[in-house]
């Protein structure tokens, strides 16, 4: 007989961002205790103050469910279940400030969508690094297609919660649900995470072909061929196939590679109108987690002896200044090939 799912009154968020404070929003409209953790005292001030997040979120007004700290201690302290929403190149470095507080195991849900440069770890693999063996069936990936402006002004958003232990999976698939908040389950961990984190990278791509007025048809291709790096890259990482044709890929792929809400879309867009990088980055406070990831790939796709070409396009844009649309002239001058050998399985 099945158990009865758990349920979870008091929360931590750790990480007060765009998608970190929606998270919390979300939760705190239900009436869950949430305590929401920003490294920037101003954050904590301002939502002290006026009740917004006027650094990542400005125009929503967060519920007194919430309770800032820059106090990871306070934050920790008596909490039931964590959603970790920091910038992947900090996860590390947080889970090692956070260990004195963590009493016993308890769900760590990863809503960051990156890779840790230098050790190309997925950030679950940086997590069961820092803690013990018991923690591993308690670490869960929360990702799929979500603008956090969309989330908090209640558009319907559908995303995906994977993770090993299927029993508490489901008690957190009811933590998040809610009529315009519809969670899906799995447990492919790798797949859901290279499908968050690569799709970034080929945002910037679709940015950069936007900017250079290459047209739909151009994006279109784009978009296609990028799964299909995406699909390559997974395979050989020991992620299941369908899950790129899930939320966490496809659907998370279409949604950043098509919208300017999107920080990615919006760098690559920027570079192809003719902006630097550096001249980029300088102009926002936000993280395009893109950037660092592509580095990441680019990496992974050398150790895994994968093909990913957009990647490595995307690369040259970046950090060794090519032309923006000569890196797509040598995309499109190619030698010709068959398309994808890794057909969509059947459900």
């Amino acid at each position: 007989m099945k158990s009865p799912p758990h349920t979870f009154h008091r929360l931590a968020v750790i990480g007060a961002g765009a998608w970190g404070t929606s998270l919390a929003y979300h939760l705190g409209q239900q009436d869950h205790s949430v305590r929401l953790w920003a490294y920037e005292p101003e954050t904590v001030q301002a939502i002290h103050q006026t009740r917004t997040n006027s650094l990542f979120l400005s125009d929503i007004t967060l519920p007194d469910t919430i309770s800032p700290t820059s106090a990871l201690s306070e934050a920790l302290t008596g909490c039931e279940a964590i959603v970790l929403a920091v910038p992947s190149h900090a996860m590390r470095t947080t889970i090692q400030e956070m260990q004195s507080y963590l009493k016993g195991p308890l769900p760590l849900i990863i809503a960051t969508k990156g890779i840790e440069d230098g050790s190309l770890k997925l950030m679950s693999q940086v997590l069961t690094d820092e803690l013990s063996p018991q923690w591993e069936e308690h670490i869960f990936i929360l990702t799929g297609p979500s603008f956090a402006a969309e989330v908090c002004a209640g558009k319907p958003t559908t995303i995906l919660l994977s993770g090993k232990n299927l029993e508490l999976a489901a008690s957190l698939q009811s933590l998040f649900m809610s009529p315009l908040f519809r969670v899906y389950t799995a447990q492919d961990l790798i797949g859901a995470q290279l499908g968050g984190s690569l799709k970034n990278v080929m945002a910037i791509a679709s940015g950069v072909v936007d900017g250079l007025n290459l047209g739909f048809n151009a994006r279109a291709a784009l978009i296609t061929r990028g799964l299909a790096e995406m699909i390559r890259l997974g395979k050989a990482m020991g992620a299941h196939i369908h899950t790129f044709y899930g939320l966490s890929g496809l659907g998370d792929l279409v949604l950043t590679c098509t919208v300017n809400l999107s920080r990615n879309y919006s760098v690559g867009l920027k570079l192809g109108r003719g902006q630097t990088l550096r001249e980029i980055l300088t102009e926002t406070r936000t993280v395009a987690e893109g950037v660092n990831t592509a580095k990441a790939a680019l990496g992974l796709s050398t150790n895994h002896q994968v093909d990913m070409p957009i990647v490595q396009g995307v690369n040259e844009i970046l950090f060794q200044e090519k032309a923006p649309l000569q890196a797509v002239s040598e995309l499109m001058a190619r030698a010709s090939k068959v398309e994808s050998e890794f057909p969509p399985t059947a459900p």
